[in-house]
């Protein structure tokens, strides 16, 4: 079906046709048009006399089939909403997904009852979206974010610039914690952990980056790591927060309690009630 100058509402009639089949496929349509008009998704839904010309046409007959064939809305558009603010993303860095806004609300309400405690250290940052969020909410933080994706910190370094944190949040390109001296009030990680085995069966392997999700045979071998360095840099009655597989709670805690034997650990669930955050904590 070809449309031949379709204002904003016909257009969508004609996406929402094409995206039947697919869950949530009419939100994504507003969200295409909105990101090509250049307005925001209130406004097309708001004015569906708004009229669209040929390369406004071009370009969305193009993300639509991109769509259809299952590339991420998010690297469509370039950027995706996590804890009340906006990342660019691309495809070097995982997409922010709402299992890790568990991660940073913990972190926050932490770092708020310890006001002592502002260093901190994103380790396997990506687009930078925890390190950010934490540095935005808290201005007094200061925060190492780590990644050993060249590509991934420069769409990190961006964010930080946008969100106005590039001067408290410091990219830092290396292997965990390897190229970081000194000591940590708080560690987050969403390190990869996907087992290698699985991850080809997987949909999410399609479209994002290799290196941020296979976590090797077990899916552990980044955690596993980061823990058997972690005396290291932890300080005493600091924290560190993993992001998790669901699979993962027991072999994690194992690990955490094997190199930080002293450290309270708890399992944080996500609202579908399952394991999605460890929590180390350091003994004073």
């Amino acid at each position: 079906m070809k449309l031949l100058n379709p204002d904003a509402g016909e257009w969508l009639k004609y996406a929402r046709q094409r995206l039947k089949h697919i869950e949530d496929g009419g939100l994504a349509a507003q969200v295409l048009l909105a990101h090509v008009v250049g307005k925001t998704r209130e406004f097309v839904l708001a004015h569906p006399e708004f009229r669209l010309d040929s390369d406004q046409l071009d370009r969305l007959e193009r993300l639509l089939s991109r769509f259809e064939q299952g590339e991420p809305l998010a690297y469509l558009t370039g950027q995706r909403e996590f804890f009340g603010l906006t990342f660019g993303v691309s495809p070097a860095v995982l997409i922010p997904r709402p299992e890790t806004e568990i991660l940073v609300e913990k972190a926050l309400d932490w770092l708020k009852r310890h006001p002592q405690r502002r260093l901190a250290a994103d380790v396997g940052t990506g687009s930078g979206c925890i390190a950010a969020s934490l540095a935005y909410y808290l201005p007094d933080l200061k925060c190492v974010a780590v990644d050993r994706s060249w590509q991934a910190l420069q769409i990190a370094r961006s964010n930080f610039e946008r969100l106005g944190v590039l001067q408290r949040v410091f990219p830092v390109m290396g292997n965990l914690l390897d190229a970081c001296g000194g000591l940590y009030d708080l560690v987050c990680a969403n390190l990869p952990y996907i087992p290698a085995d699985e991850l080809s069966r997987l949909p999410v392997s399609r479209f994002e980056p290799q290196l941020a999700l296979n976590g090797g045979m077990d899916g552990l071998d980044w955690i596993a790591a980061l823990l058997e360095d972690s005396s290291r840099w932890l300080t005493k009655g600091g924290l560190l927060l993993l992001e998790i597989g669901a699979a993962q709670a027991e072999s994690v805690t194992r690990l955490a309690a094997r190199w930080l034997p002293a450290a309270q650990i708890e399992v944080i669930h996500d609202l579908q009630g399952l394991p999605r955050v460890v929590w180390v904590e350091q003994i004073l």
